[in-house]
């Protein structure tokens, strides 16, 4: 671990200090051409930060370029602590993803914890009132201690903060594979609402303002967060501990309302939050954005350890801070609003004219950096693509349909695979009812959020199948953003748009970056086709150790809004008699399947195709038919296909069942991933209307209220269940699985 002794500038050089911080040699020279100079110790950490990936998105930037960001109700697209889209009435959603993967794996509660924390303040940075979480997460599989370790406080560590925090976790999605065993992934979202005359901007305007440094002291905490998260995970990740944060939610809780106040205060000019690079970040991006310079004395920063020094004091990743820039003169009503709410407020600092960050440290200059190159001209890299050995391979398979003796028992392991098991275990920890906002709960297709005073309501979920990136990353990249999509139309809302949260292996390895091309030109693609800009993200790369990648995991949290509350559906069945409707045909696919997974303990093969035309259209006309109020429920096709989103329709149905009859091949009937495809229930009376609608609707069955699913495949009886037994195995796979003993 780097030693935090103060190195002169001459031995940073010659002892290539530089390297253990994360600057290549290349970099180092580019710094010292800068600043016409060697960097002295504190100016190296502060470079090394600001230039990681994981603050510069150095080799990421080529390709979210890609992303089509506008549309005429985005209000504020990627480049601040949030994005912003119009839902009317004055009113907008704030919403961004964030990953905390590297703190996880080596400190699993603080790192989700922090996570949680972290992704909130970019929410009321940006004046609006956090008013729901999600989270997105993997793991290896469920049959090792540490897996079960990590899984759990992964959990515990998100509901420790989320319910502390006042904001309800109301959603997510878990998935768990063998290529996250190592580096588990935990990205969380925050959405936020606001006034459209609320939004703030995170920038240092105006000479001679000043800087206030907002919330608990610094500490040493989190110090070279930022460079641990742009580096492979080590395999002796337990020295990268004091790199992990810890936070404290009752403090963000006070945080968060002193900062809503502080907003309808015309002193205030801008505010950020302190995130990765800490002090550091903040003050530097919040300079660069205003066009000006920035000065800052540390002797004036609250700290929490005697004797830290500049260099810490800088990359600290202390919790719970802010950093505002005030007109010169009223600081006091400032000081006095986050007083009130018993927290400190200090002027460290002011805006200069000169675009320079200078830091001064007892009296003498301990960084002078220009500003421009530390926040904006970052080095970005176009890295060497090569197209994946594996995927050419896997393209030249044929698709084929896998043998199944027994379709109910098989129905019945599929039901208890992790990936597709209930995760009640997991949301009943969290608190998604506080606010008494929340109408459609976890375990939905999306969860939803009324907006009080107004008949209108927004739905949320988070998504990604990373299977079908692995097997074909542009094709992935396509399903992932269409599969979150029909969630939100599920629900009876309309997609407004997404925020994303790439997370990748090295993206050195050709291979690798091909990966990520592939998937973000594949997103791209779906962005474009279903009119769901990109408005925030987060790249999070290096996730591999012992030379073994994760699979591409780009995941997509999206925002959808029911112009009604009359529009808000249920996934599940809810009265006898309903028909029962599917919405496009099963074709042999089973690349990446959970069904592959079982029989073979692997994925290849050709991931299953998806033609975005047929996506769009087939979800403008659900929504029309959800809006015109012929729907009673829906729910879209996923993992395990027909078989497993029929018997997830009638859980929790009290005495309801479902009888069906198809014809076909019976395992591409009941288990092909085939995509664009949605299970819908109508009332008898509505089935013409309902029909006249949508196109690709066939009626397969009815709902019933004996306790059974009974499906026929070609006048066979393949599938006769009792739904409570099905139930049982499916709430109970996961609680089992973390009881037993390897």
């Amino acid at each position: 671990m780097l030693q935090t002794r103060e190195w002169s500038p001459g031995q940073i050089e010659e002892n290539k200090i530089y390297r253990e911080m994360g600057l290549s040699d290349e970099e180092y020279q580019m710094i010292k051409d800068i600043l016409k100079r060697q960097p002295n110790f504190t100016e190296t950490g502060i470079f090394s930060v600001m230039w990681s990936e994981h603050c510069s998105y150095k080799t990421s930037k080529p390709l979210l370029k890609k992303f089509p960001t506008k549309a005429p109700n985005v209000l504020q697209g990627p480049g601040e602590g949030a994005g912003i889209i119009d839902i009317g009435d004055h009113q907008a959603v704030v919403f961004k993803v964030e990953s905390h993967n590297h703190p996880s794996a080596v400190e699993p509660y603080q790192g989700a914890a922090t996570g949680v924390g972290g992704i909130i303040r970019d929410i009321f940075s940006m004046g609006a009132r956090p008013i729901a979480s999600m989270n997105s997460l993997r793991f290896g599989n469920l049959t090792n201690e540490r897996t079960k370790y990590l899984f759990t406080e992964v959990v515990n560590g998100i509901a420790g903060y989320g319910n502390c925090v006042g904001v309800p976790t109301v959603g997510g999605e878990v998935q768990f594979d063998d290529s996250y065993e190592e580096n588990p992934l935990v990205n969380a979202m925050a959405i936020g609402l606001i006034n459209h005359d609320d939004i703030q901007k995170g920038i240092a305007a105006g000479i001679g303002n000043t800087i206030l440094y907002a919330g608990p002291p610094t500490g040493r905490d989190g110090i070279h967060g930022a460079t641990f998260a742009s580096d492979d995970l080590a395999e002796d990740a337990d020295k990268d501990r004091p790199s992990v944060q810890v936070g404290d939610p009752f403090m963000e809780k006070l945080l968060i309302e002193a900062c809503l106040e502080v907003i309808h205060n015309d002193a205030l000019v801008g505010m950020q939050d302190m995130g990765a690079a800490g002090l550091t970040s903040s003050a530097s991006e919040m300079a660069s954005k205003a066009g000006t310079g920035l000065e800052m004395n540390l002797d004036l920063v609250p700290q929490r350890e005697p004797n830290m020094s500049a260099y810490e004091m800088m990359l600290s990743e202390s919790q719970e801070r802010m950093l505002l820039c005030v007109e010169q003169g009223r600081e006091q009503e400032i000081i006095d609003i986050f007083e009130k709410y018993g927290l400190k407020a200090v002027p460290v600092g002011k805006v200069i004219e000169e675009r320079v960050f200078r830091i001064k440290h007892h009296g003498e200059v301990v960084a002078d950096i220009p500003v421009d190159p530390l926040a904006e001209d970052a080095p970005v890299y176009e890295m060497p693509s090569e197209e994946a050995k594996y995927f050419r391979e896997f393209q030249q398979m044929e698709n084929t349909v896998p043998g199944v003796e027994n379709h109910q028992e098989m129905l019945k392991k599929l039901l208890q695979q992790p990936t597709i098991a209930s995760k009640e275990w997991v949301y009943d920890q969290y608190d998604s009812m506080v606010q008494t906002n929340t109408a459609v709960a976890p375990g939905s297709d999306a969860a939803v959020i009324r907006i009080k005073g107004h008949d209108k309501a927004i739905a949320i979920t988070t998504d990604c199948n990373s299977r079908y990136i692995y097997l074909d990353p542009e094709t992935g990249g396509k399903i992932a953003v269409a599969e979150a999509a029909r969630n939100i139309i599920c629900s009876g809302a309309k997609p407004l748009g997404l925020t994303d949260g790439l997370n990748f292996g090295n993206p050195s390895n050709p291979e690798i970056y091909w990966q990520m091309e592939k998937a973000t030109d594949g997103m791209s693609a779906a962005c474009t086709a279903l009119s769901t800009p990109v408005i925030s993200g987060n790249v999070s790369l290096y996730n591999q150790s012992k030379g073994k990648s994760i699979f591409p995991t780009p995941v997509v949290g999206m925002v959808g809004l029911h112009k009604s509350l009359d529009h808000i559906t249920p996934s599940f069945f809810q009265h006898e008699d309903d028909m029962v409707y599917v919405i496009g045909d099963a074709k042999k696919e089973f690349g990446g399947s959970e069904l592959q997974n079982i029989l073979q303990g692997k994925y290849e093969g050709r991931a299953p195709e998806i033609d975005l035309n047929v996506e769009a259209k087939r979800q403008k006309q659900l929504l029309e038919a959800i809006q015109s109020g012929v729907v009673v429920s829906a729910h879209d096709l996923a993992e395990g296909g027909l078989g497993v989103a029929l018997a997830e329709s009638v859980f929790g149905r009290k005495g309801l069942g479902a009888t069906v009859e198809l014809t076909g091949d019976v395992t591409v009937e009941l288990f092909s991933e085939t995509q664009s495809r949605f299970i819908v229930t109508v009332k008898a009376e509505n089935q013409e209307k309902f029909e006249s609608l949508v196109d690709d609707a066939k009626q397969i069955g009815k709902v019933t209220t004996d306790g059974t699913i009974q499906v026929s495949i070609n006048n066979d009886m393949v599938i006769k269940q009792d739904v409570k037994e099905l139930e049982e195995l499916w709430r109970g796979a996961i609680p089992s699985l973390l009881k037993s003993k390897e």
